[in-house]
């Protein structure tokens, strides 16, 4: 299992020549299905993203993420950033702040969602917007 704080900064590179792409920037996910969809690169260049989706990822480790030589850019996902997000219940109520989500860099499967308040299991998470994260009372 690993932390997406772990991920952010990394140097994402292609398996075929080790070319740098850029840094992963972020992780998009989709809390329906309870996986990472999409990951964000940051060019060298400032303003040059590219969003990849996560079939392109062949590998990660604590030094890289390594795609595909073939990786092409995707469709970008909404940018809702999981990470720093406020937690609601579907009623409403306050669940605190997410610290952090662990998840399996093999699959891309979410195990958990690490917040203020502890952790909530990826079968609670119901939707994620501009604003929170909704999930289930519990």
């Amino acid at each position: 299992m690993m932390l997406f704080s772990r991920l952010t900064g990394l140097p994402v590179v292609t398996s075929a020549g080790a070319a740098r792409i850029g840094v992963l920037s972020s992780l998009a996910v989709d809390v329906a299905s309870g996986t990472v969809t999409h990951i964000r690169v940051r060019g060298r260049r400032l303003r040059r993203r590219t969003v990849l989706a996560w079939e392109a990822v062949h590998a990660v480790g604590p030094d890289a993420v390594v795609v595909g030589p073939a990786a092409a850019p995707a469709a970008p996902p909404p940018r809702h950033d999981v990470l720093g997000r406020r937690v609601l219940t579907e009623a409403g109520d306050e669940r605190g702040t997410v610290l952090d989500v662990v998840f399996d860099p093999a699959s891309g499967r979410i195990a958990t969602v690490r917040t203020t308040l502890g952790d909530l299991p990826a079968e609670r998470l119901l939707g994620l917007g501009d604003h929170a994260l909704v999930v289930r009372a519990g």
